[in-house]
């Protein structure tokens, strides 16, 4: 190979060619580079469960990496190994970044939230 920086070496060439296309917005990025990070053996250990109720219904119960939620004192998030935590949530969009199928979001005009060892449990229209 010479100094000049012309030319490309085998390996590197490889990882030029694995490199995927860009996602277009910072959002389709940052979940790309979660999804690449978390597909691993571990991504049980990097997620939480999840379930959003109402009484007659059941919004979501899976898998998720993250949920984003509002209360009095304005937005928060709940990421895996999250200390014990209960609050009264203020109608907002509950956004969850799930495992397998990517952001789920679901408006809410209160509700509650409980968050215990790696589970959360979100209460609605109670």
């Amino acid at each position: 190979m010479s100094d000049s920086g012309q030319s490309t070496g085998v390996d590197e060439q490889r990882a030029l060619d694995e490199v995927p296309a860009e996602p277009v917005s910072q959002t389709e990025q940052e979940q790309l580079r979660a999804v690449t990070d978390y597909s691993s053996k571990d991504k049980d250990r990097l997620s939480m469960e999840v379930k959003v109720n109402a009484p007659f219904r059941t919004y979501y119960d899976g898998r998720a990496f993250s949920l984003t939620a509002e209360n009095r004192t304005g937005p928060f998030d709940v990421l895996p190994k999250h200390h014990n935590f209960m609050s009264l949530l203020s109608p907002c969009e509950l956004i969850i970044r799930t495992v397998n199928k990517g952001d789920q979001h679901i408006k809410i005009a209160g509700g509650l939230l409980h968050v215990k060892a790696d589970k959360v449990i979100v209460f609605l229209d109670v």
